[in-house]
């Protein structure tokens, strides 16, 4: 990866932070230091404009979602250290440059290479890498926007592009409440798996309205079911909250204000009436998919925004009676990807191979519960299923661990990492993690 880069002093305190937490780990310790470095000693690419490109680890464009995820750990050392907070500011940048230039593309190239999926039958430009419309695309470059100003106390991201790539997202947003009479938006790959391509030319299943909006592909860049993912839809609402906020105490505009909160209202109250369901089981639950005509999908998927991510994300709080009965489907094998197997049991995804659970999974599920022996048995879990690597990965075999999707998986890394500092007692500043761990 080209010359070795010197890890600042702001990371290298939080490293030590957590050796003196678990000073007689010392498996934990150098897993911790590899995987929180990760991302910055190989991912992260500052460009003359002031912006960061970040790839997403063994595939060299930048995902708008991993990316985000990717350096949300770094907000903790961004709080005392300004260089750390400019690499963060110029991931937001990038982020919101490439949402004015398409706002319905997931993952872009560092310049206009033409790289990626280009024979996609979609509007491909030379500067976009895959044209997967998510809602999460969108929510994700808002949140991070929004924590480093919770963080650091810095506006500068809240700029004429920011307000302009907020302009656009709800705008896609609220096209896509209708998506078969009004969206401009379809996507083929041809020759490929069902889960890669969209049916009806292009167009997904169908959909009626519902106030919801509506997404091609889910986080796992999988095709969905049915229109409406209610995980990104719930992310959707606690990012226009944030939107909304950012609207009224930083930017001071109180129509564009307004437009967020009634957007979120309507997705909210969409959720509402069209995403629970009365398990016969588990009681008063969410759905994962449904299409506001009856039909739903009783599944999750190991990614982020998942339904197990709820509380982590903000949707509800941690001790939610919808969200425990959700729990507890989702991690049972009623719950289609939820594997047990002799090394581990969790949460893994139909975008690897069947019997694969995801360390993204996991380090969501030690950061959802609030029973601190779950917390240690799923850090345990993780210890022994990094295939001797030190490293996170996206899918391993629940059985044989050293067997794995992924060997560079940055995303992963980082939430590994995310996990471990809550056990230690940090956690981003602003987000429902800080507050659940009543931090100061």
């Amino acid at each position: 990866m080209g010359k070795e880069k010197t890890i600042p002093q702001s990371l290298q305190s939080i490293i030590q932070h957590v050796k003196q937490s678990f000073p007689n780990d010392e498996k934990l310790q150098q897993m911790f230091e590899q995987c929180f470095i990760n991302t910055y000693e190989t991912t992260l690419k500052p460009q003359e404009d002031g912006t960061t490109f970040v790839i997403t680890g063994d595939i060299p464009a930048m995902w708008l979602r991993d990316s985000a995820a990717q350096v949300r750990p770094y907000l903790m050392a961004a709080e005392n250290d300004p260089e750390i907070a400019d690499l963060i500011e110029g991931v937001v940048r990038r982020q919101f440059q490439y949402i004015n230039h398409d706002p319905y593309a997931n993952a872009f190239n560092e310049t206009e290479n033409g790289k990626g999926h280009q024979t996609d039958v979609t509007k491909m430009t030379p500067y976009i890498w895959e044209r997967k419309y998510e809602i999460d695309s969108l929510c994700y470059p808002i949140q991070l926007s929004y924590l480093l100003w919770k963080a650091t106390g810095r506006t500068s991201q809240f700029d004429e592009t920011f307000v302009l790539g907020l302009e656009k997202i709800l705008e896609v947003w609220k096209v896509e409440q209708n998506h078969e009479k009004d969206s401009p938006y379809s996507f083929e790959r041809l020759d490929v798996r069902q889960s890669d391509t969209l049916n009806r030319q292009g167009k997904g299943s169908k959909t009626a309205p519902t106030g919801m909006t509506w997404s091609g592909f889910r986080p796992s860049d999988d095709a969905c079911l049915y229109g409406y993912l209610v995980p990104a839809n719930m992310f959707a609402v606690v990012v226009l909250q944030y939107a909304a906020e950012i609207c009224r105490t930083v930017l001071v505009n109180p129509s564009l204000q307004a437009e967020c909160e009634q957007l979120l209202a309507e997705i909210k109250t969409g959720i509402e009436k069209y995403a629970m369901l009365d398990h016969p089981i588990y009681g008063s639950m969410y759905v994962y998919e449904t299409d506001g005509m009856g039909h739903y999908n009783l599944m999750d998927d190991a990614n982020v925004p998942s339904l197990l991510s709820l509380p982590y994300l903000g949707w509800c709080d941690y001790e939610d009676e919808h969200y425990k009965n959700t729990r507890k489907f989702l991690l049972s094998r009623d719950n289609p990807y939820y594997y047990e197997g002799k090394a581990a049991k969790g949460i893994g995804s139909p975008h690897t191979p069947d019997h694969y659970i995801w360390h993204i999974a996991l380090a969501i599920q030690g950061m959802t519960t609030t029973n601190e022996e779950e917390k240690r048995y799923i850090l345990e879990v993780i210890k022994n299923t990094d295939g001797g690597k030190g490293f996170m990965h996206e899918g391993f075999d629940a059985d044989r661990p050293e067997e794995f999707t992924r060997d560079w998986f940055s995303w992963a890394n980082s939430m590994f990492s995310e996990f471990v500092l809550s056990l230690c007692g940090y956690a981003v500043k602003g987000s429902p993690l800080h507050k659940q761990l009543n931090l100061k």
